[in-house]
C-alpha cells in the first residue's frame, strides 16, 4: 500500500532540497522524523511537514495501519517554476537573478495488517426507501397504465393524428345535424 504527499512551489532550490531528501530515502518513518528534527537546514522543516502528510494519507486510505512499519519509498524534489528578477549593476547593466522553486514529493509504503482490514468499519450508506407492497393481480382487477409524463410549460399536448381526425369528423356531423 502506498500513499504520497506533494508540496508544490516550495521556495527552495531543488538541489538544496535533494540534499536533505537523500538522508531519509529508504528509511522508516520514525527514523526520518528524528533525522529531519536534527537537520540544521531550513528545508528539513518543510520536508517534515510533507512526510507527516504522507503518513496521514496512508492512514486515511487504509484505516488502521502500523505507522512504525511505514518506509519512505521515494523522496524527490522536482524543479518548479523559476522567478526571474534583475539586479541593477554599474554602467546601466542588469544582472539576472533566478529564484528557483521546487515540488517536493514523498511516497511512503507499508503492509496492511490483516486484522486491521477486518476490524475496519464500513462506510455508512444512506438508507433505501421501502417500496410499498403491490397488490396481487386477479382476473377481475383492472391493470392501470402509468400516467403520461407531464408536458412542459407552453408546449402543446401531443395527441395521435387519428384521434384528432375523429374529433373533427364528429364536430362536423353535429354541426350538419343542427342545421
Amino acid at each position: 500500500m502506498e500513499a504520497k504527499a506533494i508540496a508544490r512551489f516550495v521556495r527552495v532550490t531543488p538541489r538544496k532540497a535533494d540534499q536533505v531528501l537523500q538522508l531519509i530515502r529508504g528509511k522508516r518513518v520514525d527514523q526520518c522524523t528524528e533525522i529531519l528534527d536534527f537537520t540544521p537546514k531550513h528545508v528539513a522543516k518543510l520536508i517534515g511537514k510533507v512526510l507527516k502528510s504522507a503518513v496521514a494519507n496512508a492512514v486515511a486510505i487504509e484505516g488502521k495501519i502500523n505507522v512504525e512499519e511505514l518506509r519512505v519509498k521515494m523522496a524527490v524534489a522536482g524543479a518548479g517554476p523559476t522567478m526571474k528578477r534583475f539586479l541593477p549593476r554599474a554602467q546601466g547593466r542588469a544582472t539576472p537573478i533566478l529564484k528557483r522553486t521546487c515540488h517536493i514529493t514523498v511516497v511512503v509504503e507499508g503492509e496492511v495488517q490483516e486484522e486491521a482490514t477486518m476490524t475496519r468499519r464500513a462506510r455508512r450508506v444512506a438508507p433505501k426507501a421501502a417500496k410499498p407492497a403491490e397488490p396481487k393481480a386477479t382476473k377481475t382487477a383492472k391493470v392501470e397504465e402509468p400516467p403520461a409524463p407531464a408536458a412542459k410549460k407552453g408546449a402543446k399536448k401531443a395527441e395521435p393524428k387519428k384521434a384528432e381526425a375523429k374529433k373533427t369528423a364528429a364536430k362536423a356531423k353535429k354541426s350538419k345535424e343542427a342545421k
